[in-house]
């Protein structure tokens, strides 16, 4: 697996099409309300989005894109409404998985998925292994996933690679390998839909140095278009990672001379 640099370490390459896109796909239950229509309703317009995102990201050379599906605290939600997502997320690994390796897509699921039925584990291994060998873009789904898992659980298996190790040797060179997302760059851009304006405990380590992008479009009405707003906005950010205003202008001569 490779192990990519951690933008607090090294300077990331920048471009305008963000490498990797990261979402929390937000509003599919206020996109029903509005319509008069169940919660659930507005999960399964959700999905359409999502295929439209996933093919125009491929088509437009993003390289990763993570979705945030279901959160470790979602379980809080009503039972009849987890109880839906889980059969609707059965249901999209069941039908989507032939689209996706036909169009070069890779599938990851990251999060501990030890909560899920066997009949979802079993899908979501057959799903990675038959996309595995697939290139054109690396499409995530984080399910029963948290920040702070994600962290807890990197540093344990750190320190069982690596018995006897002191507090103070500790680094992120040790911890980046055992995170959930180290076979993907961190992400350069993040969107989340539905008007709220927070992370909610989505790839907290992986966020350090991504361009936040908060949008009030609901989820199902996400579509190319808007994705196309998104990257407008990201392609005028000055990435600094730290360094100054001035520091990006000297190096920009530099490179042009």
């Amino acid at each position: 697996m490779t192990q990519h640099a951690s933008s607090t370490l090294a300077v990331p390459e920048v471009s305008a099409i963000p490498r990797h896109v990261a979402i929390i796909m937000d509003g599919n239950g206020r996109w029903a309300s509005k319509r008069f229509m169940p919660r659930v309703a507005g999960h399964s317009e959700g999905l359409g989005a999502v295929r439209k995102i996933v093919q125009e990201c491929r088509r437009l050379g993003v390289e990763y894109l993570t979705v945030f599906a279901f959160s470790s605290e979602n379980w809080r939600r009503p039972p009849e409404e987890v109880g839906f997502l889980m059969k609707l997320f059965l249901k999209s690994l069941k039908s989507e998985v032939s689209r996706l390796a036909e169009n070069d897509i890779s599938l990851r699921l990251i999060g501990d998925l030890s909560r899920f039925d066997s009949t979802i584990q079993e899908m979501v291994q057959f799903s990675e292994e038959k996309t595995a060998g697939c290139k054109s873009l690396t499409f995530t789904i984080a399910a029963n996933y948290g920040g702070r898992w994600d962290i807890l659980q990197a540093m344990s298996r750190c320190l069982a690679a690596n018995p006897g190790l002191k507090p103070e040797q500790v680094s992120e060179e040790l911890l980046q390998p055992h995170l959930s997302m180290a076979y993907a760059p961190e992400p350069d851009l993040f969107i989340r839909t539905g008007g709220e304006q927070r992370v909610s405990n989505f790839l907290l380590w992986q966020l350090a140095y991504t361009e936040l992008y908060f949008t009030d479009t609901l989820w199902p009405d996400f579509d190319e278009a808007e994705l196309h707003k998104a990257f407008a906005w990201f392609s005028q950010r000055e990435r600094r990672f730290g360094r100054t205003s001035a520091q990006l202008a000297s190096e920009s001569m530099s490179d042009a001379v």
